[in-house]
């Protein structure tokens, strides 16, 4: 967590994909890279490819859960950080309207709560 200055924290969240991604985790709690692929609506390489981003950042943790990999906010971020997601989240629900549509009409949902 010592890397993740506020320079580095916007240049992570730069790219929309990965605003997204961090956001609709932020929102959702935990998501894995199949919920990820149909709210973004993006092909799972490059999901992937901006996931390992933001873990490698320092922002998403990740667990292997069976054939599932579930990510979600790395539970040691600064308190400054939660706090600008939140208010990020909060100040943005149209943004994500239609991800978060795409993720509750997901058929097969590994942990639906839509």
């Amino acid at each position: 967590m010592a890397n993740l200055t506020p320079d580095s924290f916007c240049k992570t969240l730069a790219d929309p994909t990965r605003a997204r991604i961090a956001l609709l985790v932020t929102r959702e709690k935990e998501l894995c890279v199949c919920e990820l692929t149909c709210a973004l609506d993006e092909i799972q390489p490059k999901i992937s490819r901006h996931l390992a981003l933001l873990r490698e950042s320092g922002l998403l943790a990740d667990r292997r859960q069976g054939q599932w990999v579930y990510y979600r906010l790395h539970p040691e971020l600064p308190t400054w950080v939660t706090k600008i997601l939140k208010a990020m989240l909060d100040a943005n629900q149209e943004w994500l309207h239609e991800n978060h549509q795409r993720l509750c009409a997901m058929e097969d949902r590994p942990n639906p709560c839509c």
